[in-house]
């Protein structure tokens, strides 16, 4: 970095171990986690987060990239998690507009029965988003549906239901949330793992964490502590009752990347009912197809989940059926698993059939545990838990203000597709080196961007560059391996590190990048 230039992460790092006692301590620095630090500094509470590897690491980075209301909730009869789910994608579109935009949906008929049949569902999704609504779904004719999605199946294709829903990528909505917090005064902190709970008595007064850089271990105190850790929160559970009944069961989502061709248009296809009774998506995303997800119970919650063979094939097999041409293993770019944080079940039901609702519940010792939802409700979410933790932390209860809340960098001007996930950031982007420099032929990035990740998103490694900053590693995985030499380079430079370090993060990036790269 420049003699100018603040380690942002270092300032952090100043700011969290300064002593003083927090009002609110997150941890967690996913969608949950910073939704919630978002609302807690929003109402006027001092706000600590932390984050035991990277924000957005886990799930949050790796999901379908759809702010949605959920059509297969509907068909389950969860009218209230869709209504939740739609409005909040209205007002997510509203506070993010360069983060989330609308999409058209294509739902291919290819029996007499299906155009009326998810016609009228989908008419009831439109009824739901009232006046959030997107657009106005409506029956298409044969032709219609290839003039929107023109690689179809065109054979015993009858027609299709055109519906709209939101797009938005995860992983700069995790740092934009970041540099919101930051922007109303809260204080976030990656690489800082809780490795045990403070106690006063049997009450939970805050953490101690380890600082990654140095392994130094530092306390933290809190009037309240929030466990939003995802598919870890037993985990953190059981640093206060070692004995405590698990609340979470995982399940694996698996997606694979292929180029454009495969849907050259602007708008997704949704297939409504697949083998193992999900819906399969492919969708158009950074000038890319995304096609997923699968739904597999998995016994353990690995931070990098591998797809299996049976996943991916499954994906490509579906696909197949309906689009011409069908992908294959070799046209895969990139293919990634996440773990869902489903709550279990009083029965033994399948993970596909567990609803998506957010829970909370808080510990005898105060600790609040909340797990489950979606990235669409990540802002309900963080409005309950604040909610609910002023009352624990005997906190001064104020309203909410996120409904209303523009993040950091809100900008409804059109830029080039990887340009506005910047917002208002991306001219000053622009004014840093290397914007004139492409990091790899085959990626849309630009060596400023890796600066701007580093200097102003606490970006610390090779991995944060190229699976979050930029989404290098999803669109390419391939290409974005060719490219970490370089962004080692960069961040060599600006962290002031060594030939060894540097040397150390390009073998670490190409071992991570092997494993989503289809054998």
């Amino acid at each position: 970095m420049t003699p100018t230039q603040q380690d942002p992460r270092k300032t952090s790092l100043a700011s969290a171990v300064a002593g003083k006692v927090w009002d609110v301590l997150v941890i967690g620095g996913g969608a949950t986690g910073l939704g919630s630090a978002v609302e807690a500094a929003t109402r006027g509470h001092s706000v600590l987060l932390l984050e035991g590897h990277d924000y957005a690491k886990g799930t949050s980075s790796r999901s379908t990239k759809l702010v949605h209301g959920g059509v297969r909730y509907l068909a389950q009869g969860n009218v209230s998690l869709v209504r939740e789910a739609l409005r909040e994608r209205g007002l997510l579109r509203k506070n993010a507009p360069h983060l989330v935009h609308d999409l058209e949906f294509v739902v291919p008929a290819y029996d007499w029965w299906a155009e009326p049949f998810y016609g009228i569902g989908l008419k009831m999704y439109d009824v739901l988003a009232g006046k959030l609504s997107l657009g106005s779904s409506k029956l298409l004719n044969k032709e219609q549906a290839l003039n929107k999605a023109g690689t179809l199946q065109k054979e015993g294709l009858k027609g299709g239901v055109l519906y709209h829903d939101g797009q938005f990528d995860d992983s700069r909505l995790a740092v934009t949330l970041l540099r919101t917090l930051e922007d109303h005064g809260g204080v976030a902190l990656n690489y800082a793992p809780v490795i045990g709970l403070l106690k006063d008595g049997d009450r939970v007064i805050g953490a101690t964490f380890r600082e990654e850089d140095s392994g130094t271990l530092h306390e933290v105190r809190a009037k309240v502590v929030v466990n939003a850790t995802g598919v870890w929160v037993d985990d953190i559970r059981r640093m206060e009752t070692p004995d405590v009944k698990g609340m979470v069961a995982p399940s694996q989502g698996v997606h694979v990347v292929v180029d454009k061709k495969f849907l050259p248009g602007n708008s997704a296809i949704m297939i409504p009912r697949t083998d193992d009774g999900r819906v399969l998506f492919a969708v158009p995303w950074h000038d890319h197809v995304v096609i997923g997800t699968t739904d597999t119970a998995v016994p353990n919650t690995d931070f990098e989940p591998r797809a299996l063979d049976e996943e991916v094939e499954f994906i490509l097999r579906t696909a197949g059926r309906y689009m011409d041409p069908a992908p294959t293993r070799e046209d895969v770019r990139s293919v990634y698993a996440g773990l869902r944080p489903l709550v279990k079940p009083a029965d033994a039901a399948d993970t596909k059939a567990i609803s998506r609702d957010h829970t909370i519940v808080v510990s005898a010792g105060g600790l609040i545990t909340v797990t489950g939802g979606k990235w669409t409700t990540y802002r309900r979410m963080g409005e309950d838990v604040v909610t609910r933790a002023e009352k624990v932390g005997s906190l001064p209860e104020r309203l909410t203000l996120t409904p209303g809340l523009h993040l950091h960098g809100w900008s409804q001007d059109e830029r080039p597709d990887h340009w506005k996930v910047y917002g208002t950031d991306a001219e000053r982007i622009q004014q840093l080196p290397g914007a004139d420099r492409m990091l790899h032929p085959e990626l849309p990035y630009t060596e400023a961007e890796l600066r701007w990740g580093i200097r102003f998103e606490q970006a610390r490694t090779a991995e944060d560059l190229l699976a979050r900053r930029t989404r290098a590693l999803l669109l390419n995985a391939r290409a974005s391996a060719k490219a970490a030499p370089r962004t080692a380079e960069i961040l060599a430079e600006e962290l002031g590190k060594d030939e060894a370090w540097k040397n150390a993060q390009v073998a670490a990036y190409r071992e991570l990048a092997s494993g989503y790269q289809l054998k």
